[in-house]
């Protein structure tokens, strides 16, 4: 029997190049969007024909708390199982300090962190021993000083401490880890000026942001049996950043 991942905003960027490398492994895949739907039933369509796996389309806003278990339980009604999940929807705001709201601060920590916190609650009700939950979080959560950006670092920050605390809470039975990614090549950051591109390049050993399938590998890599004694830990993705 197939395993199955459930991975969150799967439909763009790091989340659709993770959707391949399970894929490619064989895996069938629960495929949750919010906004990008013709993007996720267009990437649901190649999968399908390219590697022979089922793709499961959902559309619900991670932060919701009755759209989270609507689609849990449709995961489970399709495939019968969970056997990973991959909180990888985000989003941020780039704003100045004093310019951001109380509400804009709020939403960033509803969808990457209180959505993470949701979809673990409850696809883990599903999971069975040996399952595993790996968060995308950011070297915004550890390293990183970016005060533009300040709710996003924080909802990282508070993610890996989410992290920990699961790994804690779901032992032994379901391992939870996260990947903290630096700069990558992704539709988000297209529009940076060239200048600053070469000047974040000099500041990363490996001389280039990552590619997204380069941040997947990593990702597949925490759900495989290749890492099944890692547990509670942030693995840095950055290709080396000072």
């Amino acid at each position: 029997m197939k395993k199955v991942v459930l991975i969150t905003g799967g439909a763009t960027g790091i989340g659709k190049a993770t959707v391949l490398e399970f894929a490619k492994h064989g895996w069938d895949v629960v495929l949750n969007y919010y906004k990008s739907e013709k993007a996720a039933r267009k990437l649901a369509k190649e999968v399908e024909e390219k590697f022979g796996t089922e793709v499961l389309p959902f559309q619900a806003d991670v932060s919701d708390e009755k759209q989270v278990k609507s689609m849990v339980l449709a995961a489970v009604k399709k495939f019968g199982r969970i056997d990973s999940v991959v909180n990888n929807a985000g989003m941020v705001l780039d704003r100045d300090f004093e310019k951001i709201t109380a509400q804009e601060f709020k939403r960033v920590l509803e969808v990457n962190l209180i959505g993470p916190f949701l979809v673990s609650r409850e696809a883990a009700r599903h999971m069975k021993k040996g399952a595993s939950i790996v968060n995308v979080s950011s070297t915004n959560g550890t390293k990183t000083i970016s005060p533009e950006c300040l709710d996003y670092n924080a909802s990282k920050v508070g993610l890996q401490s989410l992290t920990r605390d699961l790994a804690f809470h779901f032992k032994p039975n379901i391992r939870v880890n996260a990947v903290a990614i630096g700069w990558a090549d992704t539709d988000m950051n297209k529009d940076l000026p060239k200048e600053y591109v070469a000047e974040e390049n000099a500041k990363i050993w490996l001389g280039k942001f990552a590619k997204p399938e380069q941040i997947a590998s990593a990702i597949y890599f925490l759900c495989d049996d290749a890492s099944s004694y890692v547990n509670g830990e942030v693995l840095v993705v950055d290709g080396g950043y000072c």
